[in-house]
């Protein structure tokens, strides 16, 4: 008979305290290393899984050694998955969260610089030395005063514009943060923020291990103190983070070469090529979105993935048969399959098997937005001035652009000065609306769910306008099967076209 029963779930840490004082966990059984323990007897214990919840509650450092051996030396690091953790995160610039947001099996939440009036509080890295400081800091300083000076224009100018808007509370929050938005551009990427983030353990140790290796100190920073507040919780889940641990448990060191030295490796291996000479800035070929490669006939492929999963045929034997659908019978079987579809829709999971890469320059307000997407490959470049900024088009109508320039003219010489001697943390005084070059690789079921999105009425300007750029690559690959890349509040008309 089908039994289901909860097992566990996030509980508030100001609880669990509560618990302790109590006395209710003389044991020190209030760990989640306990559920990952019995959960890994399952394969080999016939009790059942509660029984085994149980034992493992009653005697935790038997269960944390089991973790060690099952996890470590065996070899099965999903048990590691089934503990989840939550932190609070306060006072972390916006360039350093790039660096935990990498991890693309978590979950995070963001304070919103659309819905929160910044109030100036930015992180000094600790690279600087005294004089780099001093710059650094009149730099901020200028900016946030721009940010001022912009936010109230920008909010009187969205008034008017969007007037039919102001009747109701929701309208006029809406408005008012779209003057936020755009008015943040002029702000840089020191500026503090705050998060949720919530990873099971497998993901949280190898955050950690990687951002031990980051070029910037708060992003170590910010590793070392995630492990400090977890090892309390579930030492025997993150030993690889503790190499001292995990010495004295297995004999041998922790090898982190990949982690440590690969970047150092691949710059090593590109002097060996010939020189690259690149598209400078100011280059007529510089475009801000270019699909770089794609799978060939992405079309008739999908097609016959379908045809295949639905027929039970091999692969081979269903391409050929899709092209030999011609146009108009391809037209027929995507108009077939599509009958049914609609805006909240995910597509088939056939869809995944095309991939795209395209290469995107776009300021850094919107890659904080496109890096939320982790069902995708995102690789960075670093920022670079070269490549100019994002202007928000609601400072050019304002005819606000003289402040708006001159802070980032101020901003581009501070960088400079701080780049002869701050390789990686010069980065932090750049501005939102600078950008970087990034390379994505992204399969046309996720591009699907990116335009729903982000090519939305509701999406910011810029994150649409970079949307919309890739949704127009990967339609001129992809004609058919692409048909619906399209925002949500679209969806509707493009369908009524299609099948009209």
């Amino acid at each position: 008979m089908l039994e289901v029963k909860l097992a566990g779930y996030n509980v508030d840490v100001e609880v669990l305290e509560k618990l302790k004082i109590s006395g209710w966990d003389g044991k020190n059984n209030i760990t989640p290393e306990t559920i990952s323990a019995a959960y890994a007897r399952i394969s080999r214990d016939p009790r059942p899984v509660t029984e085994l919840r149980t034992d493992a509650r009653e005697e935790v450092d038997k269960a944390r050694k089991s973790n060690e051996n099952i996890v470590f030396k065996m070899g099965h690091h999903s048990v590691a998955e089934h503990a989840l953790l939550n932190f609070d995160i306060l006072g972390l610039s916006r360039l350093a969260v790039e660096a935990l947001e990498e991890s693309r099996l978590s979950a995070y939440t963001e304070k919103s610089q659309r819905y929160i009036t910044l109030q100036g509080d930015y992180a000094i890295p600790a690279e600087f030395n005294e004089q780099e400081k001093a710059v650094f800091r009149e730099t901020v300083a200028k900016q946030i005063e721009a940010y001022k000076k912009l936010f109230p224009i920008l909010h009187e100018h969205q008034k008017k514009v969007h007037s039919d808007m102001l009747a109701t509370k929701g309208g006029q929050n809406t408005v008012e943060g779209w003057a936020k938005e755009d008015a943040r551009y002029a702000l840089s990427m020191a500026t503090e923020c705050q998060l949720g983030f919530s990873t099971n353990s497998r993901n949280l140790e190898h955050i950690i291990r990687k951002l031990k290796y980051n070029k910037l100190a708060e992003a170590r920073e910010l590793g070392q103190k995630l492990f400090e507040s977890a090892r309390t919780i579930v030492p025997s889940l993150i030993i690889l983070s503790d190499p001292e641990a995990f010495k004295k448990q297995f004999g041998f060191e922790v090898a982190d070469g990949l982690l440590a030295k690969g970047k150092t490796a691949v710059l090593k291996a590109v002097k060996k090529m010939p020189r690259v000479i690149g598209s400078g800035p100011n280059s007529k070929t510089l475009k801000d979105v270019k699909l770089i490669y794609y799978t060939e006939d992405p079309d008739t492929k999908i097609i016959a993935v379908l045809a295949s999963i639905a027929t039970g045929k091999d692969y081979l034997s269903c391409l050929k048969a899709a092209k030999k659908l011609g146009k108009k019978g391809q037209l027929d079987f995507i108009k077939t399959i599509f009958s049914e579809l609609s805006e909240f829709d995910s597509l088939f999971r056939e869809f995944e098997t095309v991939n795209f890469v395209l290469e995107v320059i776009l300021s850094s307000s919107a890659f904080a937005q496109m890096k939320r997407h982790r069902m995708m490959t995102i690789l960075k470049q670093q920022y670079d001035p070269s490549l100019g900024v994002t202007v928000p088009p609601a400072i050019i109508e304002t005819k606000q652009t003289g402040i708006f320039n001159k802070v980032i003219d101020e901003t581009d010489k501070t960088y400079k000065k701080l780049a002869k001697t701050q390789k990686y943390a010069c980065d932090y005084v750049l501005t939102n609306a600078h950008r970087r070059r990034i390379i994505i690789n992204v399969n046309l079921r996720e591009m699907y769910h990116i335009a729903r999105l982000r090519m939305d009425k509701h999406a910011q300007w810029d994150i649409q306008n970079i949307s919309r750029q890739m949704a127009e690559e990967v339609k001129k690959a992809a004609p058919l099967t692409a048909m619906f890349v399209c925002g949500k509040d679209e969806f509707l008309k493009v369908k009524k076209q299609f099948y009209k």
